[in-house]
């Protein structure tokens, strides 16, 4: 138990035994006593001048977190970087000047029988208006929300399934200003991740709404008919992001081909004229389009072959950081903005760029 937390220890009595032992041995690495473990000269393909606006000369990359498997869904509140532990089955907490916490475990996969698949974990995370952690639940096949940021936070779940059928695995998710929850739904948190899993319920790897996500009341049960499914033209959708503006919205798809969509999305918030905008599938580099987000100009930061490749707004290729390992996903974040924080496999990374990202309807 070297490396289990206080914190974590005075939540572990109050659970049984067989979670207990699951939780030491998702125990967090230690706090590091600085911000930053490593810093290394940013490497950058630049592919169009553009890029000189965002991406300062002399940039630097830094390590600030490490010791992991798979991180995802980084998210900026309040000072502070929450990230998901997938591998662990975990939601970390990473504070600037005290290192990593544990926020949350099981953030995923609930049942008491083992889980055989690679991903037993939450994926996606975003912040409602009222700062409110949302959390694609992944294995635990829901997305759901923590009405507090605290380990014994109530929990609301605000979908599970679509049409009586179970949702694949949620993947990633942003909110509308109108409420609204936009989220993705492939098979990553199934056990064999195939569409072919004999738990897979769902036909189709889709993109749903959550209509008045936002107003749903804490602890309440989803609103199943509330639920909308506005996009099937994915194999394996992953990240989601809208426009500055709100009058696009980005979705990627991982495998077999790689690419990004952007859709205008209506009135009644269903999208149309969707385009893809870019494709990376000739690509061979290790890494596919994963989490994204966009800066306050609409240019996008997507996780993707080689590292992050920066996209304008209509989908031109104006650079891409090339990070040591695998990208998962990004999220902006310090006191200014300006900082991108990377997902990359074993570490969290950060990079002070020129730009403001937009920010998340709860962040501060």
């Amino acid at each position: 138990m070297k490396n289990f937390s206080a914190s974590n220890l005075l939540l572990a009595l109050a659970l049984p035994c067989s979670v207990l032992a699951a939780a030491v041995a998702a125990a967090m690495p230690p706090a590091s006593s600085s911000d930053v473990l490593s810093t290394t000269p940013l490497k950058v393909e630049r592919l169009d001048p553009a890029a000189n606006k965002i991406i300062p000369a002399g940039a630097k990359l830094e390590k600030v977190a490490t010791g992991f498997e798979w991180v995802e869904g980084p998210i900026w509140s309040k000072g502070r970087l929450y990230f998901a532990t997938i591998h662990k089955n975990g939601i970390a907490e990473w504070t600037p000047g005290k290192g990593v916490t544990t926020l949350l475990h099981p953030s995923g996969y609930l049942g008491s029988a083992p889980f055989h698949g690679p991903e037993p974990g939450s994926n996606g995370m975003t912040l409602d208006a009222r700062g409110r952690l949302t959390v694609a639940g992944h294995a635990q096949r829901d997305v759901y929300r923590l009405e507090s940021m605290s380990p014994k936070a109530q929990i609301t779940i605000l979908a599970d399934s679509y049409k009586g059928k179970r949702l694949n695995s949620p993947n990633d998710l942003v909110y509308k200003t109108d409420g609204s929850l936009y989220f993705t739904d492939p098979p990553y948190g199934l056990e064999t991740q195939s569409d072919n899993d004999p738990k897979k319920q769902l036909k189709v790897n889709g993109v749903y709404r959550l209509a008045h996500a936002l107003t749903q009341k804490p602890g309440s049960a989803p609103d199943h008919a509330a639920l909308e499914l506005v996009s099937t033209d994915f194999t394996r959708p992953n990240g989601i992001a809208f426009s500055p503006d709100e009058k696009y919205l980005y979705v990627n798809n991982s495998e077999p081909k790689k690419f990004w969509m952007r859709y205008r999305v209506m009135p009644d918030g269903t999208l149309a004229d969707g385009k893809v905008i870019c494709d990376a599938t000739s690509d061979t580099r290790p890494g596919a389009p994963d989490g994204m987000k966009v800066d306050v100009d609409g240019n996008i930061y997507s996780a993707a072959p080689g590292g992050v490749w920066i996209l304008s707004p209509e989908g031109k290729h104006l650079a891409t950081i090339d990070m040591p390992e695998k990208t998962a996903n990004v999220a902006w974040g310090g006191p200014d903005n300006k900082t991108l924080y990377i997902a990359a496999s074993t570490s969290i990374y950060r990079v002070h760029l020129n730009i403001k990202g937009v920010p998340v309807k709860g962040a501060r």
